[in-house]
């Protein structure tokens, strides 16, 4: 276990950044939970955000730590990590969730924190001191979770058009307005499942780096869970509007039985991944499977201009932050 090298005080100012981050996390990511459901009209915005950050919190007694297991102890060697790489991979997250909320772009916060972490390890020590199969696993289902999404929404609307083939749009209609409540709320407590982790990851990294948790610990302590899962909550109250516009309204047009689809092939796809204890992007995952549905119905249905731009933020996410994360190493170094 690495000694305390730092007061007490640094420790609190990075966890309170986590926090920060895992609150804006939600916020920023709220329209992956609320968007099919509120763009349906199932529910209105405000009680789409209480349902959302209910079932995120409801995660915390159903996943184990897997990622944040990823996140705390697998991504970098032992002993590299040091306060002043936290503080750069925060910064480096919160700068890029900031950007792209501004211009209401569905971006992953995932992955722009794990795009801090890699920045500021290059910085201090480079490549050599990353754990690769873990980082390039994680590299791997940026592609994988959307395409996972993209064909489970895609079945489930072909699965159910079959089924329900003779009964009248109205009844369609009908029924699932009802699931689609089913199927929000298992997409939420993915969200909070895989989501909520990569901060008390991080707060975890945080901890061993600084001696107050032993690298050995099976799990992290229960003050960082409940902190963690309760931020991430409390974010997805509070919603971003901006971002269900898009991810709800502009993408393609959505009708109860293409929430439910969608909504479901995305919870598929969360839970499987957390279960495996891989850090995925919910917005990636939801977007794949709103896409799946709106092509499923024909191709002109889905606004590709506008899914190109956020694909574009796909791929920049991880570079900009590890960018941002660099520099705020640096100054860090200066700080601390």
């Amino acid at each position: 276990m690495a000694s305390v090298q730092v007061g007490l005080w640094v420790v609190v100012l990075l966890v309170v950044l986590a926090v920060v981050f895992d609150f804006l996390n939600g916020f920023h990511d709220a329209a992956n939970s609320i968007a099919t459901v509120v763009s349906t009209g199932v529910l209105k915005p405000g009680q789409a955000v209480l349902f959302a950050a209910f079932f995120n919190f409801v995660a915390i007694f159903i996943f184990q730590f897997s990622v944040a297991a990823t996140i705390g102890k697998g991504l970098v060697q032992p002993g590299v990590v040091d306060v002043n790489i936290v503080f750069g991979a925060l910064v480096g997250a919160i700068s890029w969730n900031f950007i792209t909320w501004y211009f209401g772009i569905p971006s992953s916060s995932s992955h722009a924190l794990i795009g801090g972490i890699v920045g500021a390890v290059l910085v201090k020590v480079g490549a050599s001191s990353l754990v690769f199969a873990s980082v390039m696993k994680t590299v791997l289902f940026i592609f994988v979770s959307p395409l996972m999404g993209f064909l489970l929404g895609s079945l489930m609307l072909i699965a159910v058009s079959w089924t329900l083939r003779l009964s009248t749009p109205s009844r369609v209609d009908r029924w699932f307005r009802r699931l689609q409540l089913v199927s929000a709320g298992a997409y939420s407590v993915g969200h909070g499942g895989n989501d909520a982790q990569k901060t008390i990851g991080i707060v975890w990294m945080l901890l061993i780096a600084t001696g107050y948790t032993a690298v050995g610990d099976a799990s992290p302590p229960t003050w960082v869970v409940l902190t963690c899962y309760s931020a991430i909550a409390a974010g997805t109250m509070f919603g971003g509007w901006r971002i269900v516009k898009t991810m709800g309204q502009r993408l393609t047009k959505l009708k109860p039985v293409h929430g439910f689809c969608a909504e479901t092939g995305g919870a598929i796809t969360l839970f499987m991944a957390t279960i495996m204890g891989i850090p995925v992007s919910t917005t990636h995952t939801i977007t794949g499977a709103i896409v799946g549905v709106g092509a499923t119905q024909r191709a002109s249905a889905v606004r590709w201009g506008i899914a190109g731009n956020i694909i574009w933020a796909w791929v920049l996410t991880i570079p900009a932050t590890a960018l941002i994360a660099a520099l705020a190493y640096w100054l860090s170094l200066q700080i601390f």
